[in-house]
């Protein structure tokens, strides 16, 4: 097991990654009181669900399973998880665990956030995104239909627990979505990971243990730095956003669930650096390599070719990285340094909208 630590102070939790982790000995003591909740979803739950109620023994758990999909991550079903709360007469005292992928995780932290003004929680993620991105940072919430993760909040979890077993069930195309968010650090972050992704695609998408191991590991180390340094995306943490921006606009309007999250991403980082190429700041050499990593990695690289500019700007205009009006996007100035910027041109935004979706 490899532990890291996102580093805020009184808030600060660690992220266990390794093999067989969902047992007694690691989450009893992240629990402060005899009440636990479990959140998962159907989908989830007749894989893990059993091996952690063993590991939870002694405690007097609950347990509430949502319908699995983006397309149920809206505020109507979120409430449900109050239901079962208070229902079941939980306390302050209460611990909340998110056992499930990017929904269950965000909503999961969203409803501790806020139950009796906010509860303690304990994210064990079982995708490779959420692995690796989601289910560190604190950042909570659910959809609204003109926008991805629009109502939400910042609540940090006290532990967060990635089991690389769990991903033997994953699918492949689920796999696939995760991989996105893991080439996004390379090439925000770490040009040496992403040389080493680009090396080690084959194997990751075979599942070895070993390889996704030190992929999860490098992408929670790079996000847990970020994090440490800007805690509410007020900086530096806007980066982690790289390919959101247009990959949020594809999620709302193909329909929330259409596409995966990780497959927006793919094509919305494409669309960054088509811009960044236009801006002078990539070589044609950088962005091909990028396209035939997504590529390797078995992603799209192109939007739906349905969306037209009007379609992408109306929902970016909606994007929470909009400030005063303007709109920021997170584009690359090299393989491995990623900026925060809203100086580019309007007229480069509008050719690689429309030179992406020809």
């Amino acid at each position: 097991m490899e532990t890291l630590y996102v580093e805020l102070g009184e808030r600060s939790y660690p992220i266990y990654i390794g093999s067989g982790l969902i047992r007694a000995d690691v989450l009893a003591q992240h629990i402060s009181s005899s009440q636990v909740m479990v959140v998962t979803n159907e989908t989830v739950a007749p894989l893990y669900l059993d091996t952690l109620l063993s590991s939870l023994a002694g405690f007097k758990v609950d347990v509430i399973r949502l319908p699995d999909g983006e397309a149920y991550k809206t505020l109507e079903h979120w409430t449900l998880i109050f239901d079962a709360l208070l229902s079941c007469r939980h306390n302050r005292t209460t611990t909340l665990i998110a056992l499930g992928g990017g929904v269950v995780g965000d909503m999961t932290g969203f409803a501790a956030a806020c139950y009796q003004r906010g509860v303690p929680f304990i994210q064990i993620p079982t995708t490779l995104l959420s692995q690796v991105d989601s289910s560190v940072g604190g950042k909570t919430g659910v959809n609204h239909p003109m926008g991805k993760n629009m109502i939400g909040a910042f609540h940090q979890p006290v532990a967060v627990i990635a089991d690389t077993e769990v991903l033997n069930t994953l699918p492949d195309k689920e796999l696939s979505a995760g991989l996105a968010e893991v080439i996004k650090y390379g090439l925000i972050y770490d040009p040496d990971f992403f040389d080493w992704l680009e090396h080690n695609m084959e194997t990751l998408r075979a599942k070895d243990p070993t390889a996704l191991a030190t992929a999860i590991y490098k992408s929670c180390r790079i996000k847990a730095d970020i994090v440490a340094q800007d805690e509410r995306e007020s900086g530096v943490r806007a980066l982690l956003n790289l390919g959101h921006t247009f990959g949020h606009a594809i999620e709302a309007h193909a329909g929330y669930g259409a596409w995966l999250h990780g497959e927006a991403v793919a094509a919305g980082t494409m669309m960054a650096v088509s811009l960044s190429l236009k801006e002078g700041w990539l070589t044609i050499a950088d962005a091909e390599r990028i396209e035939r990593i997504f590529i390797a990695a078995g992603l799209p690289v192109k939007p739906p070719k349905d969306m037209s500019e009007s379609d992408f700007r109306e929902l970016m205009a909606v994007d929470k990285k909009v400030v005063d009006g303007s709109l920021r996007l997170i584009l690359l100035e090299q393989i491995g340094r990623g900026v925060v910027t809203g100086s580019f041109s309007s007229e480069h935004l509008s050719a690689t909208i429309t030179e992406m979706t020809a």
